[in-house]
């Protein structure tokens, strides 16, 4: 994964996408104006819906030329 950035906000789960190949959940979220997916086969796409509507920190990068969550942490307001 390449240029990661970090962003602080409301995590906002916008749809679930198709399961990867291996049956795996991924879904395509917001934060702070960033629409990113979550990456396939990846432990988040399981724990991502734990943070809906919640203030997180996310890392997203560029991965195979699109937005994608490389982590996710939950912040205290």
């Amino acid at each position: 994964m390449k240029n990661i950035t970090i962003h602080k906000g409301t995590l906002r789960i916008s749809e679930r996408l198709n399961n990867s190949y291996n049956g795996n959940p991924r879904y395509r979220a917001t934060v702070d104006g960033y629409s990113f997916t979550t990456t396939p086969d990846s432990m988040i796409g399981y724990s991502i819906t734990n943070h809906d509507g919640k203030p997180v920190e996310v890392e997203i990068g560029t991965h195979y030329g699109s937005l994608q969550l490389n982590a996710i942490r939950k912040v205290e307001e």
